[in-house]
C-alpha cells in the first residue's frame, strides 16, 4: 500500500487541489489546538476566540466535502483504477475532520475552568504533552504528504507514549482530592489529548498498512 499510495501521487493533476486541503485541514486543526493550548497554559488573550475556533472548524469541514467530491468524480471517471488509494483518502479525511472536532472540544475546556487554570498542576501531570502533539502533527504531515514510512512509524511510538500518559492521569485523577472543576478539566483534556493523537496516527500509518487494518496500526503491537 506504501507504494502504491506514492505512485498515486505523482502525476495526477486532480490531487494537486486534494493534497492542498488536506494538508490545509490538518494545518487549521493544528492551529486549532496551539491557540487553545495558548489560552489555558500561557493566559493569552484572543479576540472572538470562540468564533474564532468554530470558523476554522467549519472550514475544515469544508475542505473535508471539496476532497470527498473530487475523489467521487474520480472514480465516476475512472471507477477501476486507483480504487484503493481512494478508500485511503475517504479515511483519512475524516480523521482530519475529527481532529477539528476535538480541538473545537479542546476549546470549551476555556469556558469552563473557574478562576484561573492550574497551569502547573497540568505541567506536573501532562509534562510537554502539549509540545508532543504538535511533533506528532508535523509527522503526519511528512508520513502522509510524503509517503514516509519511517515518520508513520515514529508517529506511532508518540502516539502510544502520550495514550498511555492520558490513561495515567485520568487513574491519578480518580483516586485525588482535587477540586472538582479541576478534575473535570484534567480528564477532558486527556480524553481529547489520547483522541487527538490516535487521528493523527491514522493519518501517518495509512501509508503502510492494506486498507482493511486502517486505523488498527497499534492491534498487535500494543505490548511493544
Amino acid at each position: 500500500m506504501f507504494k502504491s499510495l506514492k505512485n498515486f501521487f505523482k502525476g495526477k493533476d486532480f490531487l494537486t487541489q486534494v493534497f492542498e486541503d488536506f494538508q490545509n485541514m490538518l494545518n487549521s486543526s493544528q492551529s486549532m489546538f496551539n491557540i487553545v493550548c495558548g489560552v489555558l497554559l500561557r493566559d493569552e488573550q484572543h479576540d472572538s476566540l470562540k468564533e474564532k475556533i468554530y470558523a476554522i472548524d467549519k472550514n475544515i469541514n469544508e475542505k473535508e466535502k471539496e476532497i470527498r467530491k473530487r475523489v467521487i468524480e474520480h472514480l465516476a471517471l475512472q471507477p477501476s483504477i486507483d480504487i484503493s488509494t481512494c478508500l485511503i483518502l475517504m479515511s483519512v479525511v475524516k480523521d482530519a475532520e475529527r481532529l477539528g472536532d476535538y480541538c473545537k472540544n479542546l476549546y470549551t475546556i476555556t469556558t469552563m475552568v473557574e478562576g484561573k487554570f492550574n497551569a502547573k498542576r497540568y505541567r506536573e501531570i501532562f509534562n510537554e504533552a502539549d509540545v508532543e502533539i504538535n511533533e506528532i502533527y508535523e509527522l503526519a504531515k511528512k508520513a502522509f504528504l510524503e509517503s514516509d514510512e519511517s515518520q508513520a512509524v515514529s508517529s506511532w511510538h508518540y502516539e502510544r507514549k502520550i495514550a498511555k500518559l492520558c490513561d495515567k492521569i485520568i487513574t491519578t485523577i480518580a483516586h485525588s482530592d482535587w477540586p472538582v472543576n479541576e478534575a473535570v478539566y484534567f480528564t477532558l483534556m486527556a480524553r481529547y489529548y489520547k483522541r487527538i493523537v490516535a487521528h493523527l496516527t491514522n493519518i501517518s500509518t495509512s501509508v503502510i498498512l492494506p486498507v482493511s487494518e486502517l486505523d488498527y496500526f497499534d492491534e498487535d503491537r500494543e505490548n511493544i
